[in-house]
């Protein structure tokens, strides 16, 4: 029997008594490329940060591979959106990418020579090598995705979550990234990632969550992208540009806002 990479429970988080995320029940396989989609308010990212362990349910739990996050702590990379981070911090682009290495060494280790070669191949990996001395405080957006996304690179983790990886990057840093999830999905890895494009969700991922506080679809793209999925997802408040009356078909939608 197949462990799921990542596997939900009856899990609901509140703010103030106000669900935010409601009895959500998640099977994702591992190997597979997963979109988690919805409107704003949705609970993407509260989803994200509730498995790592950031914010505590009201009831329900997690399992990485079978066991809790503190236990798997290790097998997962984390991607945050790039909003939420201090770029003024006064660090080097390849500092921010060892800092990726530091929760597999002791506490009094310090990162050597093989963690700076991890960091630059994780930085020529995403087109970053030649900015390693720079400041992230000195990076265009898209450059300190790419810094962020190193940084999950070089800890070689089975389970990478990430929060809007595309926001805010240009077309050709979009598909660097795409190319680069697509290399882990093929290497066996699991990536699930929030994302607010709904246009490129059949093009990119080849699994998706539908959520809109409980969870209204989940599995295969090509099985449950579908308009009446959709519509269930936002309430109809989304433009169609390729819509059907048969549900069993994928659609193209506009893109929507983020969580």
């Amino acid at each position: 029997m197949n462990i799921p990479a990542l596997q939900v429970r009856d899990l609901t988080v509140a703010y103030r008594e106000k669900p935010v995320l409601w009895d959500i029940d998640l099977d994702v396989p591992a190997g597979v490329l997963m979109a988690i989609v919805g409107p704003n308010g949705a609970g993407k990212t509260t989803l994200l940060k509730t498995i790592m362990e950031l914010i505590k349910p009201a009831a329900g739990h997690a399992h990485i591979f079978g066991k809790p996050y503190k236990q798997q702590r290790d097998r997962v990379g984390y991607v945050p959106q790039r909003g939420s981070v201090d770029w003024d911090f006064p660090t080097s682009v390849l500092d921010v990418v060892m800092m990726g290495r530091y929760g597999m060494l002791g506490l009094l280790q310090r990162p050597g020579q093989r963690e700076r070669d991890m960091a630059y191949s994780a930085l020529e990996k995403v087109g970053m090598e030649k900015f390693a001395p720079r400041q992230i405080s000195q990076l265009s957006g898209g450059q300190q995705q790419r810094v962020f996304l190193a940084r999950a690179l070089v800890q070689d983790a089975d389970l990478y979550f990430m929060d809007e990886p595309f926001q805010g990057v240009d077309a050709t840093t979009e598909r660097a990234i795409i190319a680069i999830l697509q290399e882990l999905r093929a290497a066996g890895k699991t990536v699930i990632a929030v994302h607010h494009d709904l246009q490129t969700v059949p093009e990119y991922f080849d699994w998706a969550l539908l959520l809109n506080v409980r969870k209204i679809a989940s599995g295969r793209v090509d099985e449950i992208f579908t308009a009446e999925n959709l519509r269930k997802t936002y309430g109809g408040r989304i433009g169609f540009l390729d819509s059907t009356s048969t549900t069993n078909e994928t659609v193209g939608v506009a893109a929507v806002g983020t969580d």
